[in-house]
């Protein structure tokens, strides 16, 4: 007699994205969800992952770490270098094991490259020469950002002209491709999809942009009050104990660091610095709003419509 062995069905695995602008409420609804789901949060934030870094990158709070277990908080060091593949790779090791006892997944975050390399994949670049690297770093801290943005112009202007050209890193990486291989950045982005074991649900969440000012403003006069002004004094004496500045380390050129640094620095006043702080927070959720109205993929909602989220995700993986 002859036994027929069935295949186990393989469930589905989801993972959950909630994306959004910077202040839009996305760690708040990612709780949210992950309770309903019984699940567990993977942050897609390029500054959150810094154990250094607390009040400035609006870390959860220890509550809100307690109410559901997170990955890639405070997980890394800003004297080690984290990339979007990186994060990718850390991320799909955390999806597996996760994915063992869970059909899904919830990943926040604003960073748009990071949930870009999770989902899709990133394209591959040539070894980029090391002392190519470290002379565009040197260059870069001795001239600043002036410099930075002129010679990519210069040498990519295929991408001064379509990439991000306020943030120095991207830009240093546009530069030491272009030097190490004589073509754009641009050249080796095919846009190819990479194959994943799990699928994606976007889910975008936005306000009103009146609604959306008042609370960054908001927020930016909280850290200054819980001590914002501090954390950046801590971190700018560590880079400096161990032989560097402010200006080598990719993860301090961020929104609210750097303005402080320049205060300190006597190059602006305090309040001036807390102004820069709101100015550039408000256009940085500019620009996280464009990456992600590019995507059709994403599913906008109000933070606060957590039944209309759980509605559509239901429809999803049903």
């Amino acid at each position: 007699m002859s036994l027929v062995l069935k295949r186990k069905a393989v469930k589905k695995k989801f993972s959950i994205i909630i994306a959004g602008p910077t202040a839009v409420g996305k760690t708040a609804a990612a709780i949210s969800l992950a309770q309903w789901l019984k699940t567990e949060i993977i942050s897609a934030d390029s500054r959150q992952c810094f154990k250094e870094l607390t009040i400035g990158v609006a870390r959860p709070s220890a509550d809100e770490l307690q109410a559901v277990p997170h990955h890639f908080i405070a997980s890394h060091s800003i004297l080690q270098d984290l990339s979007a593949a990186s994060f990718a790779t850390f991320a799909l090791g955390c999806l597996n094991r996760l994915f063992i006892d869970h059909t899904t997944a919830v990943i926040v975050g604003g960073t748009g490259l990071y949930i870009k390399a999770l989902t899709e994949g990133l394209d591959e670049v040539p070894a980029i020469n090391p002392a190519i690297r470290t002379a565009i770093i040197h260059q870069f801290e001795a001239n600043g950002l002036e410099w930075l943005q002129s010679a990519v112009k210069e040498q990519d202007p295929l991408y001064y002209a379509t990439g991000e050209i306020l943030n120095p890193q991207r830009l240093m990486r546009a530069l030491e491709v272009v030097q190490s291989t004589g073509r754009s950045i641009r050249s080796f982005q095919t846009g190819k999809t990479a194959e994943r074991p799990f699928e994606s649900i976007k889910i975008g969440l936005e306000l009103p942009r009146e609604e959306l000012v008042v609370r960054i403003n908001n927020r930016v006069d909280l850290m200054i009050q819980d001590g914002l002004l501090e954390e950046v004094k801590e971190v700018a004496d560590l880079v400096r104990s161990v032989g560097k500045s402010e200006n080598s380390i990719p993860a301090l050129q961020t929104v609210g660091y750097s303005e402080l640094f320049a205060f300190l620095n006597g190059q602006i006043s305090f309040q001036t610095a807390i102004e820069q702080i709101k100015t550039h927070t408000r256009q940085y959720a500019k620009r996280q709003m464009t990456w992600f109205k590019k995507d059709p993929d994403f599913k906008w909602f109000h933070p606060q419509d957590q039944q209309g989220i759980r509605s559509f995700i239901q429809q999803q993986i049903s």
